[in-house]
């Protein structure tokens, strides 16, 4: 079934066909059980900052997915962990929903409020957000965010980075259809090459330049992204996981 269809003579376009979005994600699911993963989303953070935790390789989550420092409304926030055969879990990443109609990234990474709900009462005096990447000021509306990502050594090396990012993609467009999809990387991923993996379209240098004090965060990250439209793309062309 295509996304097309015709109605009394009229062509009509859906914006969401679940169908599709369903076929894009099958694929990136099977190809996880392949490698002896199980994938499975959740939406209440305080349970994923609970799993974060426990993972005794992966860095502290970010305030940006933290409840106690940057609560997420029910609907525009959601995580997802892979667990091994044994079901312990040996990947997460999270999703966040921004509405920046009236603002845009640069100025939600330089307030702070992509950080804390309140700045001015949570974040300490000397906290500082950076961003120079050109685009970032043009990156607005509804904005899905993409971060914490972490997989277990063990399964590195063996493509999962695009599997996992192909799937919240998958999510995230059948979720919000946002105008945006965007995450901040370590410069690591473009020296080493690895960046592609994630399946990112484009890249800045300058995509926050940050220290948060308290948290014991310094970072220099690039923006990367893309469109709502290359989402869409994404989702509905025939792709294959391998």
């Amino acid at each position: 079934m295509d996304s097309s269809t015709k109605c009394q003579g009229v062509a009509m376009r859906s914006v969401f066909d679940p169908l599709q979005v369903s076929r894009f994600l099958r694929v990136y699911d099977d190809a996880a059980a392949q490698k002896g993963m199980k994938l499975s989303i959740g939406f209440d953070f305080n349970e994923y900052v609970a799993i974060t935790r426990s993972l005794e390789t992966k860095r502290p989550t970010e305030p940006i997915f933290r409840p106690d420092c940057s609560p997420i409304k029910s609907g525009e926030g959601y995580w997802m962990i892979g667990a091994d055969q044994n079901n312990e879990v040996a990947l997460v990443e999270a999703a966040r929903l921004y509405d920046l109609q009236h603002s845009n990234l640069a100025e939600h990474l330089e307030s702070l409020k992509a950080f804390y709900a309140d700045p001015v009462r949570q974040a300490h005096p000397r906290d500082r957000c950076t961003c120079t990447a050109p685009s970032a000021r043009n990156i607005r509306g509804k904005v899905a965010y993409h971060g914490d990502f972490w997989l277990r050594k063990d399964f590195r090396g063996q493509g999962m980075p695009k599997i996992m990012a192909a799937v919240l993609r998958g999510i995230s467009f059948a979720m919000w259809a946002p105008d945006f999809v965007c995450g901040l990387a370590g410069h690591w991923t473009l020296d080493k090459g690895v960046l592609g993996q994630y399946g990112h379209t484009h890249h800045e240098s300058g995509g926050a330049i940050l220290q948060l004090v308290e948290e014991k965060i310094t970072e220099d990250n690039l923006l990367v992204w893309l469109t709502g439209e290359e989402l869409r793309r994404l989702v509905y062309r025939h792709d294959k996981a391998s």
